[in-house]
């Protein structure tokens, strides 16, 4: 997404981008144009073993190319440019962390320990290195990168989730999900994955009423086990794991209550701000980028991690407090307009990075 915001309002004439990415199926062709961008699939078809091939293969590829930078979509990546700049190939290099996991995943995990030195060698030779959050900045700290941190956050498409609905459009969206008058739902666009925490979620709709109720829009491949425990605390009526309903999502938030995602981590958290945007209060938990945009009382409230009564506690005084609710809503709606903007976020990539490189 960061990818294809930014680039499509960079003037062509300016900067040409190459995209180069695995080709996870067959039925892909191995070149295109999307945008402005020439799209360059190398590889697939091995599973996970094509994501480790893909580092050679992308390393051949650019041998070929003559390119004048590098840019880096989140830190593994790094490993071809490594490899390109320890085989002679010395082009400047851009580095995006975009990671939402935690440090020791990203860097201490056994099968990437051991290549560990690579991705030092990559953050101490980058030539610039620009991060979500500040948090994320800490890392590029510690790996051994000692240039200046640019601080440039991924975006909103604001005018797309900021489309109003109309009452016919939303009773019609809340009964195509089985939503009734009497019922607040919490909602999330989140990945079925540990680190997103929506078991908490689930386990919090015991300590609320019967007519709360949880829908999450995203695939992930903790959906069975989300499922299984829904069922076991006796919450499944309440709880809906849909899929991505794509160009709708803005509408389907719409016609929600309440954004929430008790995050264990996260680089930044772009899912939030589309809660915002999607005039949707905010809970989230105090971990990870969150803390940049998020302010308890003002923009959101912060649950804590790991306890499913502390977000039936947020959740209790949105209800019973309009004023809060309204508050929040309108802070999150000029916070995403006047920070988060796709515009802003590629104009910033371009004078304070592209232009330094």
């Amino acid at each position: 997404m960061a990818i294809k915001e930014i680039t499509e309002r960079i003037p062509n004439e300016e900067i040409q981008f190459d995209l180069v990415t695995m080709r996870f199926d067959n039925k892909y062709p191995k070149r295109e144009r999307l945008g402005s961008v020439d799209v360059y699939r190398i590889g697939g078809g091995l599973g996970y073993f094509s994501k480790i091939l893909f580092v050679p293969q992308a390393v051949l590829f650019a041998l070929n190319k003559k390119y004048d930078c590098y840019w880096a979509m989140m830190t593994n990546m790094l490993f071809p440019i490594s490899i390109l700049r320890l085989l002679g190939k010395k082009v400047p290099y851009i580095l995006n962390l975009q990671d939402g996991d935690p440090f020791e995943h990203v860097f201490e995990r056994s099968r990437i320990r051991i290549f560990k030195p690579l991705l030092t060698y990559g953050f101490k030779h980058a030539s610039k290195v620009q991060v979500l959050s500040y948090f994320l900045a800490d890392w590029a700290k510690k790996i051994g990168y000692r240039g200046e941190v640019e601080i440039i956050p991924n975006g909103v498409n604001v005018g797309h989730f900021q489309k109003n609905i109309t009452n016919i459009e939303r009773e019609d969206i809340r009964k195509r999900l089985g939503i009734n008058s009497e019922d607040v739902v919490l909602t999330s666009s989140s990945r079925l994955v540990k680190k997103n925490a929506l078991d908490d979620v689930i386990r919090s709709l015991r300590f609320l009423p019967k007519n709360i109720k949880f829908i999450n829009f995203g695939h992930g491949p903790d959906r069975n086990l989300l499922q299984r425990l829904s069922e076991d605390i006796g919450v499944k009526d309440r709880v809906s794991l849909l899929g991505y309903p794509d160009i709708e999502l803005p509408k389907f938030l719409r016609s929600c209550d309440i954004f929430i995602r008790p995050s264990l981590s996260e680089g930044q958290g772009i899912s939030f701000l589309e809660g915002m945007a999607s005039d949707l209060p905010v809970i989230a938990t105090p971990v990870g980028g969150i803390p940049d945009f998020l302010k308890d009382g003002e923009t959101g409230l912060f649950c804590e991690v790991r306890n499913p009564e502390s977000i039936a506690k947020q959740v209790t005084k949105l209800i019973e407090s309009s004023e809060l609710r309204q508050k929040l809503i309108k802070n999150g709606q000029k916070l995403v307009r006047e920070k988060y903007d796709w515009d802003l976020i590629a104009n910033e990539m371009k004078t304070r990075v592209f232009d330094k490189v």
